[in-house]
This record gives C-alpha cells, structure tokens and sequence, in this order.
C-alpha cells in the first residue's frame, strides 16, 4: 500500500471553537486514518482488477455526497 501521510485538521465545532477533548479528537483522528486505508486498498484492488481509476473516484465522492447527517436539527 502506498498512501499518502494523511493530514489532521483541527477539529471545529459548529461555532467554530476548537474541539478540546483529547478523547474526542482521538477517536476522530482515528476513524479518519482508518477511513484513508481503506479508500486506499479499495483504489489499488480497483486499479488491480483493471477498473478506471476517475470513475473509482468518483464513485468515492458520490458517496461522501450522499453522507447524511442523523443528528442535523431541523431550523423552525
């Protein structure tokens, strides 16, 4: 496998106040290293088993497009 070193934001709240929880920030940290290797083996068995790697691609974006939030509170 050979991904690129994934960079860490500075996780935001939706007021834009810096998340301070170390816990917090970790399992976030890691669901995004984990999110990255995955995308990543699953674009090399793409490019591997012969598909197009811009459609792998987009294929990958319509699913963060299609992400929905269970949480979003619903403005009256």
């Amino acid at each position: 496998m050979s991904g690129g070193k994934l960079k860490l934001p500075t996780w935001l709240t939706p007021e834009g106040e810096k998340v301070s929880c170390v816990e917090k920030i970790k399992v976030l940290n890691e669901n995004l290293e984990e999110l990255q290797v995955l995308a990543q083996e699953a674009l090399e068995d793409a490019v591997l088993m012969g598909c197009d790697e811009g459609q792998f691609r987009q294929v990958i974006q319509s699913i963060e497009q299609g992400l929905v939030n269970p949480y979003k509170k619903n403005k009256p």
